[in-house]
């Protein structure tokens, strides 16, 4: 009896911490949409500050949406080695039809 106890233990504990590790996995897979990010959220892109965070959000509303994720080096102070450290952690949504 004691014996079952530690394995339906054991099988617990190894539940929640797979259950946990999942959702951190997720939360980190989650793309920033560009079209949408506010400034909070593009500072957790690498090398990304408030500064130009909110150059990108500047940008969008005096130029439109992104049209491609690679758009972003448009902005002032956004060069290829930020894009390179955040392209696959971007993606633009298609404009809204009007």
């Amino acid at each position: 009896m004691h014996k079952k106890n530690i394995w339906r233990t054991m099988a617990l504990v190894l539940a929640v911490v797979f259950a946990v590790g999942s959702m951190g996995f997720a939360a980190e897979s989650a793309k920033i949409d560009l079209n949408k990010a506010t400034v909070e959220e593009l500072i957790t892109l690498d090398r990304i500050g408030e500064v130009v965070a909110q150059r990108i959000v500047d940008y969008r509303e005096q130029n439109g949406p992104f049209a491609a994720i690679e758009d972003l080096k448009k902005v002032k102070g956004v060069g290829d080695k930020i894009f390179e450290a955040n392209k696959d952690r971007i993606t633009v949504s298609a404009p809204a039809n009007k």
